[in-house]
């Protein structure tokens, strides 16, 4: 089978992009893959409570430290560590000062999950 694949213009420098961001919990989209795209984003602070119906959330830890909370325990994500949320599962993120993230999830799919908030909820597809 012959498939026409879009191959990057050039390769995107995370730091570069990340640098450019004001905002905390305004994800920019660095990349898109096989119905996915990687998001870099600036985090401080509670972020509310929610969870993704239809994806897992892959978290990549690029700068600080950012805590992803359940309801029965806590995990620490450091730079150069990734841990993965399963979809279903509820969790919010915190970062006692701000600290830089990337994460894996699907394309166009809203950053709150389930939750519509009108101080977090990020417009999609914003791209880095």
């Amino acid at each position: 089978m012959n498939q026409q694949a879009t191959i990057m213009a050039e390769p995107v420098d995370i730091a570069e992009k990340m640098a450019l961001i004001t905002e905390h919990w305004r994800p920019r989209v660095a990349a898109e893959f096989t119905g996915q795209e990687l998001r870099i984003v600036k985090v401080q602070g509670d972020f509310p409570w929610h969870f993704h119906e239809d994806y897992d959330e892959v978290f990549i830890g690029w700068k600080g430290e950012v805590r992803v909370e359940f309801r029965d325990r806590t995990v620490t994500v450091r730079p150069g560590q990734v841990f993965v949320v399963p979809r279903g599962i509820e969790h919010r993120t915190v970062a006692d000062s701000e600290a830089e993230v990337l994460f894996i999830a699907a394309i166009g799919a809203r950053n709150t999950g389930n939750v519509d908030d009108h101080i977090y909820t990020a417009p999609t597809g914003v791209r880095a």
